[in-house]
């Protein structure tokens, strides 16, 4: 392999013409590769294959979940329980009945769940690059040796010449030799849906677009029409489509909001958790001497065991899940659970235009005749609108505007699309803006079936990217039972004579405009003057400003039929009619959308491939942008480099013209700037920007298996509008997090309060908690009502408020002060119980060791009364309908049946360690325990009060 073609491999192929791919790449179009050169490339280049560089297999993501820090302190205290418990059992000093080790057995099957649940969570298999090898053509056709074979695609190498044609996928980026009428679609690696001719004889500059790139063909992509030939010049990983797969794989999977916000509760709770048991025993051991070891280590492990809430994990687990079953109610399928809480973060939203924002269907906007410019109404494919005179909005009909009858018949006679009506939805066949021209023609009352009945097609002179126009050549011969009559003048709303065919043309209205020299006004034909041309040239030009498609329409009256390649000589003299101009509309839920995104502190941004004035025109009409505001195209991106990108991304709105790194750059941009971006996508282009996204959103219609793979949500309907509800979703589930983590950690901080200040309440007689008991609490008497309070529904001004910070602390807004603030009431009227209970129990008949069941269903049951309070920050519990959450109700209900059974049920009263209560007893842990609720109540009411006295403070919302 020369050092020439090694060079080549690094060249911008669409800058070069096909003679000099050939020379750099050493090969021939009429012969080939000899089977030497393609031994030497194979040798050189490899496969042509996508390269996996894989990622954690299996155990190493379990292994992963191990390194929590709490499940860490968790395995530590299981063992030296463990160890205790061994100890006791071989010097004959387990209590009888006792069972040796369950201390220990229930805390590692709490840390084995755990893990599992992280687990389950973390090891989808990435599937995105497995989904991208599946664009590659398994077989291709070649020139080698100067014959044609049939070869795999992976043994493609540079230099060979691909022979393509209709319905084959193309297995390798190549220079185009030859393209007869070859049309290729490319929506799977540049997200646009209309198919691109390609041209042999260009030379582009280098800054071109991929998208733009007419003289290449692209791995992946798909040849819907014509045949061609093609030179390799990259393969492999070098393609563009390898490109992305090296993106993607390059992408590094950032932790979500809830995530490092749970990393950082662990630590705090760890860290705190050993400081205060380093207190109690250092304490213990200056107070009580070093024989008293054991009962502090014993209390050490209680307090442990306290202060990490086994339950949470499964409490959010359950919680996200839930989200995910409320979002697919409202078409958004999460594909990640933690992707549901960060949808609550979300400050921006970058949406692709083509089908999210808009319909994805070109309807008619605005018609111009020689009798003036009329507005069109209606939506989508819908053959039903009014027109109306574009200043007055006056409603007319079309049949007293014969120039308007005119344009709007040659539209659907210059047209190969099919409008029809499938399931009660109308359905288009074939291109959609031919689709529109059948659309606005039937809201016109002009039926297609019909006239091309009474004006068959005898002739079609087709559209070509160098000719820019379709003409249709029609003939008024009707034959009706054997006879053969015209269509008679009247009917026609043409000025044809006594002419027996029509030549009917579209195209760019420049190029059919300087072909016409007469125009049609009313029912009479008129010169085509220079001021009219002006007229309609500055016309035309003020409907591409607004982003509109613009078609020009003319015809001619022809008295024979025209010989067959005559068509420079016909397509001349023709008549003007006028111009009609669409657009790809936006969906009407989508402004609404839009509003409550900016009401919500959410910023909306445009990114597409398509036309810059298009996107302007889109996005000023939806409320994403304004009149003059900045607009960045794929061209000014090139130009930046990151820090640059960042300062602009603050106040752009717009990409157009936009590729693959572009999107990924700009999604970084925001990222640096400490913005949680959603992305939405539909191509292969867009898989490395969806999964570099804190959001990815993929299309769940239109949507590349690749994209989906690669995101952590998909719509299910292609509209943003479900975008802002699942942000919504988000919102309320990120509130009830909150709400359950204040909830929890309050509960573990009065029991942890509890547990360090038995030895200074009663002494040498225990610990009032054994761990077992604490796991209870945390898993059943926290678990339940936290996850009823999982299901709290929304409050009114979740969507008014703006997005919370992305880098806050859980603790933030007040969360931190209140559950230390719920904790030590919590510990102050249980130690409070403690202290009577334990004097009382020595003094009266019975079991002894019953305070410890006091001070343990006391702390229970005034878990109970808090579930109950907290629904709401600054509501009481009587203003509030109890019904709107019943799962609560059940869940205190069912928690306290529970809670008495474990003193009741002889079974569970031994395996947990417990004591029989009697009525006077327990009523005194109730009336004890419903001081928490009381006091959560009054809290509530001095908030008002000092709010009330304050206007000018604010009141802090989660």
């Amino acid at each position: 392999m020369t050092t020439e073609i090694k060079a080549s491999q690094r060249m911008l192929w669409h800058t070069s013409d096909a003679d000099r791919a050939l020379e750099l790449l050493q090969s021939n179009r009429q012969t080939g590769l000899t089977a030497q050169q393609v031994a030497e490339r194979q040798q050189q280049y490899g496969l042509n294959e996508l390269e996996d560089t894989g990622g954690r297999s299996a155990w190493v993501i379990l292994l992963d979940q191990f390194k929590n820090i709490m499940l860490i302190m968790l395995i530590a205290v299981a063992i030296i329980s463990g160890l205790l418990d061994f100890a006791d059992w071989r010097a004959g000093e387990l209590p009888t009945g006792d069972i040796p080790f369950k201390d220990t057995v229930a805390i590692l099957a709490i840390v084995i769940l755990n893990g599992i649940l992280g687990y389950m969570q973390e090891s989808r298999a990435e599937k995105a690059l497995a989904a991208l090898k599946n664009l590659a053509s398994p077989r291709v056709r070649v020139v080698r040796e100067g014959r044609i074979s049939e070869i795999d695609a992976k043994d493609l190498v540079p230099g060979d010449v691909m022979l393509m044609e209709a319905g084959m996928q193309v297995a390798a980026d190549g220079r185009l030799l030859e393209a007869i009428n070859l049309q290729v679609r490319e929506a799977a690696l540049t997200g646009e849906a209309h198919a691109v001719s390609k041209q042999v004889h260009t030379q582009l500059p280098e800054d071109t677009s991929v998208g733009d790139r007419t003289n290449m063909l692209f791995q992946g992509t798909e040849v819907v029409q014509g045949r061609g030939t093609a030179l390799v010049t990259n393969t492999g990983m070098q393609t563009e489509l390898g490109k992305i797969a090296s993106m993607l794989q390059s992408v590094e999977t950032e932790p979500t909001p809830l995530q490092q916000r749970m990393d950082q509760l662990s630590q705090v709770l760890v860290y705190g958790s050993l400081a205060l048991v380093a207190v109690v025993v250092i304490a213990g051991l200056i107070i009580s001497g070093v024989g008293k070891f054991r009962e502090l280590l014993e209390v050490s492990l209680s307090m442990a065991v306290a202060v990490v809430p086994e339950g949470l994990p499964a409490v959010i687990t359950v919680t996200l899940a839930l989200g995910t079953q409320r979002m697919v109610r409202r078409h958004a399928l999460i594909r990640r659970l933690p992707a549901v809480e960060t949808l609550g973060s979300v400050t921006t939203i970058c949406s692709d235009k083509t089908g999210t924002l808009t319909q994805n269907k070109m309807v008619v906007q605005m018609v111009s005749s020689g009798s003036g410019a009329f507005r069109v109404t209606g939506e989508g494919y819908c053959p039903e609108g009014e027109f109306l005179v574009a200043h007055s909005h006056t409603p007319i009909q079309v049949a007293s505007y014969p120039d308007l009858h005119a344009l709007l018949l040659a539209g659907v006679l210059c047209n190969d699309a099919a409008l029809q009506k499938e399931q009660g939805e109308w359905a288009i066949i074939g291109d959609p803006t031919e689709a529109a021209l059948l659309v606005v023609g039937a809201k016109a009352g002009l039926n297609q079936s019909d006239w091309t009945y009474r004006l068959p097609r005898a002739d079609e002179i087709s559209f070509t990217s160098e000719r820019k126009r379709m003409s249709v050549i029609l003939s008024r011969q009707l034959e009706t039972n054997g006879k053969t009559t015209p269509v008679s003048n009247a009917e026609l709303p043409f000025v044809v004579a006594d002419a027996r065919w029509i030549l009917c043309c579209k195209g760019s209205p420049e190029l059919v405009l300087e072909r016409c020299q007469q125009i049609q006004i009313g029912k009479t034909v008129q010169p085509l003057t220079p001021d009219l041309r002006q007229q309609i040239l500055e016309e035309n030009n003020h409907f591409a400003s607004r982003g509109l498609r613009v078609l020009g329409l003319a015809y001619r009256p022809l008295g024979t039929r025209p010989p067959s390649g005559a068509e420079e000589a016909i397509e001349q003299e023709m008549v003007w009619l006028g111009l009609i101009s669409m657009l790809d509309a936006p969906r009407s839920e989508v402004r609404e959308a839009v509003a409550r995104c900016r009401t919500a502190g959410i910023r909306p941004v445009m990114i597409t491939g398509d036309h810059q004035l298009t996107a302007q025109a889109i996005a000023e009409d939806l409320g994403i942008a304004s009149p003059g505001d900045e607009v960045l195209t794929g061209r000014d991106l090139e130009k930046m480099d990151l820090p640059e990108l960042q300062q602009h991304v603050d106040r752009v709105s717009i990409y157009a013209r936009v590729s693959p790194e572009h999107k990924l750059r700009i999604v970084q941009a925001l990222q640096k700037q400490n913005k949680i971006a959603a992305m939405t996508g539909d191509g292969v282009n867009d898989a490395p920007a969806l999964k570099q996204a804190d959001i990815g959103i993929a299309m769940g219609i239109t949507g590349t298996d690749v994209s989906k793979e690669a995101s952590d949500m998909v719509l299910l309907d292609d509209n943003f509008a479900t975008i802002v509800a699942a942000v919504e979703e988000g919102r309320v589930v990120y509130t009830n997090i909150r709400r359950f983590i204040k909830y929890i950690l309050g509960s573990n901080i009065g029991e942890v309060l509890t547990i360090a200040a038995s030895p200074l309440i009663v002494g040498a007689a225990g610990v009032p908690l054994s761990p077992l008991q604490i796991l209870w609490m945390n898993l059943v008497t926290d678990g339940l009502p936290a996850l009823a309070l999982a299901v709290e529904p929304a409050e009114p001004n979740v969507m008014q408020r703006p997005p919370h910070d992305p880098s806050e602390s859980i603790f933030a807004r007040g969360l931190g002060w209140y559950m230390v603030r719920i904790g030590i009431i919590l510990a102050i009227i249980t130690i409070v119980l403690m202290a009577w209970a334990y004097p009382y129990t020595q003094a009266t008949p019975g079991d002894p060791q019953r305070w410890k069941t006091m001070v343990f269903t006391t702390l229970c049951l005034a878990q109970m009364g808090h579930a109950m309070a907290i629904r709401s920050n600054t509501q009481l519990t009587v203003e509030l309908n109890p019904f709107t959450n019943p799962f609560l109700l059940i869940a205190v209900g069912l928690t306290t049946i529970l809670q008495l059974m474990l003193v009741y049920v002889p079974p569970l009263r031994d395996f947990f360690g417990t004591h029989y209560l009697n009525a006077t007893e327990l009523g005194i842990c109730i009336g004890t325990s419903l001081l928490m609720f009381v006091w959560v109540e009054l809290e509530k009411l001095f908030c008002r009060w000092y709010f009330k006295r304050r206007p000018g403070r604010i009141n802090p919302v989660d």
